[in-house]
């Protein structure tokens, strides 16, 4: 596997670099970017967190907005952000869409033309991205995986579909129940086809309603109560009833006066990494 470092930039006594590489899952060159704290440049493997950003991001967004860098440097985790989609001149797109196409890869694998060509972000987030990062750079398989927004749906969807993969999972605003939201109709309609049953396996609710015990991952989620979004699009209480329904355990926050943005991430996402660094064990 070969990657080509794009940048690097010192951060709290690690390093923030970006890479660029051909993906063999996309068919498309893709960017990712990570983040490697200070314990790794004496010989010591980390744990990593995988980030999943959320509509119109990148790899840079989260990186650059939420200041995770100082607790991820004292608790000796990585972080790894992809993209959200494939990229290239030659990848389907529907340019006047923010909510689909290219910045919006909704982290599953297309069955329909013209998406299923490149749509393949599950299989690059869970197999593909893990399998470069654990070969290339000083980190463990010891693994944790987040997200907001698109990227929380993503992150709750991929744990739970993955759990032996995964350590703990947790989601900023997740879209928790997307063959109920335009969002997700429109999307999954697209990528996947017309029966609503293929939607299922990518709807956070539906799996963690159906998961049983030996399934279960430790999952926090934080919604913003002034969110553009909650209601139309977001809908937490779906999620929340689907763990009362098959005890999964998730802890679910809700923050009076906070919104859909960065602000409300870097407000809380020192919690998010110290509850990985619990299942990490760090």
């Amino acid at each position: 596997m070969t990657v080509e470092n794009l940048s690097q930039n010192r951060s709290f006594g690690g390093w923030h670099k970006q890479y660029k590489h051909q993906s063999s899952s996309l068919g498309c060159e893709m960017r990712f970017a990570i983040f490697l704290p200070p314990q790794t440049a004496h010989g010591e493997k980390v744990p990593v967190l995988y980030w999943l950003s959320g509509l119109t991001c990148t790899d840079e967004n989260f990186m650059q907005k939420a200041g995770a860098q100082r607790v991820a440097a004292e608790l000796g985790i990585a972080i790894v952000a992809p993209d959200t989609s494939p990229r290239g001149d030659d990848v389907a797109d529907e340019a006047e869409r923010y909510d689909l196409g290219k910045g919006a890869g909704f982290y599953l694998n297309a069955t329909q033309a013209p998406w299923a060509q490149h749509y393949r972000m599950y299989d690059y987030v869970v197999n593909e991205l893990p399998a470069l990062v654990e070969e290339l750079f000083p980190v463990t398989d010891q693994r944790a995986i987040s997200g907001h927004s698109m990227g929380g749906h993503g992150a709750l969807t991929i744990a739970m579909k993955n759990p032996e993969r995964y350590r703990s999972v947790s989601a900023f605003s997740p879209i928790c129940n997307p063959i109920s939201c335009q969002w997700g109709q429109d999307a999954f309609r697209a990528y996947l086809g017309d029966d609503p049953a293929a939607w299922q396996q990518y709807d956070s609710s539906v799996l963690m309603q159906q998961a049983s015990s030996e399934q279960f991952l430790p999952a926090l989620v934080d919604q913003g109560e002034a969110d553009d979004f909650l209601e139309s699009q977001l809908r937490p209480e779906t999620l929340e009833a689907a763990a009362q329904a098959s005890g999964y355990p998730l802890e679910l926050n809700r923050h009076e006066g906070y919104d859909h943005s960065y602000y409300f991430i870097a407000s809380f996402i020192e919690d998010h990494l110290r509850f990985h660094g619990k299942h990490l064990g760090v």
